[in-house]
């Protein structure tokens, strides 16, 4: 018997380059880089894990990195942006730290009782951080970063998404388990069952046809308990007539995709104690990754991939650079 989805598993993104999106998750935002990968579907793309100390589902952004492809256009079909809790109290110095680094902003604004700061990461991404009490069962944030522990990044909000067919969207949700639960102008709120990472905004509302790139969100990701759950879920999509991946086995946990009804761009992947993966040399996020299906051509995609600098602490931009162990 399938059960609901307690909500967000991660969300990913596109950027640029690679350098630029480790600069600013770990050294402004204070996220560890918690895996440096490849991109499975081509080798010679990053692929950066950011989260909390050990990359637990609800806590993790990813990015593909493209540094040859164009800059995406924003619009529809789309998640239109993601959002971060940070504690209460946190806003303001969180907008002075972006503001003295050049970051232009919005708000805080209010919504659904909500206090939220919009911006922007370099490659464009929509970014918020919404401030909010601790809540049971909080994942400890990391603490080893540039940001103080009082006002660190607590895992993920939600996202917000631009879709082709809101109706449809919804319906997707809901038979993920989402509920209704308010809404505030064109924006519809679902939440999930989970304390954190659990709210999807449907934003009804018209907007221009999107492209895919460079500062665009390319998924949003659910929380599955299983392997097998995976497989029911499967026949339940492809019943129902959507577009949707077979079983994938991602290493740090398996997955599949499913364009819903909207146009949204869904992954449901399995329940872990943390993506973090540590290559050969180095800790967690320290040192290229590579699944055993891709070890034997370790030399030839290390020499087409830029090498890549984790600041000291893994987050601390304040305190000098070490080059990527390789």
């Amino acid at each position: 018997m399938l059960t609901d989805t307690a909500g967000l598993h991660h969300v990913t993104g596109i950027v640029g380059d690679a350098q630029s999106a480790i600069d600013f998750y770990g050294g402004v935002l204070g996220l560890r880089l918690v895996t440096q990968t490849v991109n499975f579907e081509d080798v010679l793309q990053h692929h950066l894990y950011f989260g909390d100390a050990a990359g637990r589902p609800g806590t993790v952004l990813t990015h593909f990195a493209d540094p040859h492809g164009d800059p995406g256009r924003f619009g529809a079909p789309q998640p239109e942006s993601v959002a971060f809790v940070v504690p209460d109290g946190s806003l303001a110095y969180r907008a002075d730290r972006l503001a003295e680094r050049g970051v232009a902003l919005e708000g805080p604004l209010e919504r659904f009782d909500e206090r939220v700061l919009r911006f922007a990461d370099p490659a464009g991404t929509r970014l918020e951080l919404v401030a909010g009490p601790p809540v049971p069962g909080d994942v400890e944030p990391w603490t080893e970063g540039p940001i103080p522990t009082d006002h660190a990044i607590r895992g993920l909000h939600g996202v917000a998404t631009l879709s082709v067919n809101p109706y449809g969207t919804a319906g997707a949700l809901e038979t993920l388990g989402f509920e209704h639960e308010a809404e505030d102008g064109d924006r519809i709120r679902y939440r999930a069952s989970g304390s954190r990472a659990a709210v999807v905004d449907v934003l009804d509302r018209d907007a221009a046809f999107g492209r895919e790139g460079q500062g665009t969100l390319h998924h949003v990701a659910v929380r599955v308990e299983s392997e097998d759950a995976l497989h029911e879920w499967r026949d339940l999509f492809d019943e129902r007539g959507h577009d949707v991946s077979r079983v994938k086995d991602r290493h740090v946990f398996h997955s599949l995709y499913v364009r819903e009804p909207g146009g949204i761009l869904l992954e449901l992947a399995t329940e872990t104690d943390g993506v973090a993966a540590s290559g050969p040399t180095g800790g967690p996020g320290e040192s290229l990754y590579l699944p055993a299906w891709f070890e034997r051509d370790r030399e030839l995609i290390e020499s087409q991939l830029p090498e890549l600098t984790v600041p000291n602490g893994n987050g601390d931009d304040e305190s000098g650079d070490s080059p990527t162990d390789r």
